[in-house]
């Protein structure tokens, strides 16, 4: 007979539920979020268990190589999904919800989310945190602009990273006042600053020593952040059957309503990884609007956009991008810029 076991994961404690092929309770119980407890539950049982399942979450990559390690079967279920399916239960706890998880498992009517390496995981960390520390430098050099105006000082609206302390500290050195309250704050956004530059140099090292994002990168606009997100975010391209399928992946198609006689898309799904769709996004728009070598995709754009408008164009194009990369990438070929090219 066949067991399958649910997992309702949370950060501090994790409830178990053992059921067998006719959805019999067999065991049940509330450990920490360890995977050494959970190992350790599951093999007090003395049966084998076929399948352990869990909700995708914060906690799916290390319990799921924790368990994979110990030799289980695991299966990540999409969340969106298992929450409609236990939408129907009348108390909602924690105990009933790692009984559903069970059953659904044993059912079969779940969808398989992908369990992304742990290679991508360190990439997506590197790349998460010159975002936040970039977001930090910029947000204290709003701070400075806005009590800057209320003493009449006007800095430039476009004043680059690198320039903005020889700038502003002349000028706050020349008050005391002002050397009181803002020299700190600069000091620390220079810190900031210096750190995001550490950060964007090893971003750049890693991309250019990864021959798959070299090879992204012979695509116009697409760079260091686009590649390496890219490639972070797809993790195995032969996870998806059809490119095409990448851009609806990433929420970049449009989203589909019908009931009866209602039928009528609308604006992009928005659905996936937003990193990877907004990158993709910046690239498609660098792509018609600072590249200066024509491809027919730019052509393409370019023609969608007297249409349609530069929006809705640069995400088309993103779209088609998404589809581009991902067939270099199973093909292994650089980006083609002519026709005749891709004809051969």
């Amino acid at each position: 007979m066949n067991y399958y076991a649910g997992l309702d994961v949370s950060l501090r404690s994790t409830h178990i539920c053992v059921v067998d092929d006719n959805g019999e309770l067999l065991a049940e119980s509330k450990t920490d979020s360890e995977v050494a407890d959970i190992i350790a539950f599951l093999d007090e049982l003395d049966v084998e268990i076929t399948e352990v399942a869990l909700e995708a979450g914060t906690l799916t990559q290390y319990l799921t190589y924790g368990l994979q390690f110990a030799g289980y079967e695991v299966v990540c279920m999409e969340a969106r999904q298992v929450k409609a399916a236990l939408s129907a239960m009348r108390n909602k706890t924690d105990k009933n919800d790692a009984r559903g998880i069970a059953q659904l498992l044993r059912s079969g009517w779940y969808s398989r989310v992908h369990v992304k390496s742990i290679e991508s995981h360190q990439v997506r960390a590197l790349l998460s945190s010159r975002k936040a520390v970039l977001t930090k430098c910029i947000d204290l050099e709003q701070e400075i602009r806005g009590l800057f105006k209320v003493f009449g000082i006007k800095l430039p609206p476009k004043l680059g990273h690198g320039s903005f302390d020889p700038k502003v500290r002349p000028l706050i050195e020349a008050d005391e006042t002002l050397s009181q309250s803002l020299l700190p704050v600069l000091d620390a956004r220079l810190v900031l600053y210096h750190t995001y530059r550490e950060l964007e140099n090893r971003v750049r090292n890693l991309a250019k020593n990864d021959p798959v994002c070299q090879l992204f990168m012979t695509a116009p606009g697409v760079g260091p952040i686009t590649a390496l997100t890219y490639k972070s975010g797809v993790d195995d391209p032969h996870r998806f059957k059809r490119s095409r399928t990448v851009a609806a992946h990433f929420g970049l198609t449009p989203r589909r309503f019908q009931s009866g006689e209602i039928d009528f898309d609308g604006h992009i799904s928005k659905a996936g990884d937003a990193n990877v769709r907004s990158t993709l996004y910046v690239a498609a728009n660098s792509m018609l609007t600072r590249s200066s070598k024509w491809s027919p995709l730019k052509a393409w754009g370019v023609k969608l956009a007297e249409t349609r408008g530069h929006k809705r164009a640069v995400i088309a194009v993103a779209r088609k991008l998404a589809v581009i990369l991902h067939r270099m990438w199973i093909d292994d070929a650089q980006f083609r810029w002519s026709t005749e090219a891709a004809r051969s």
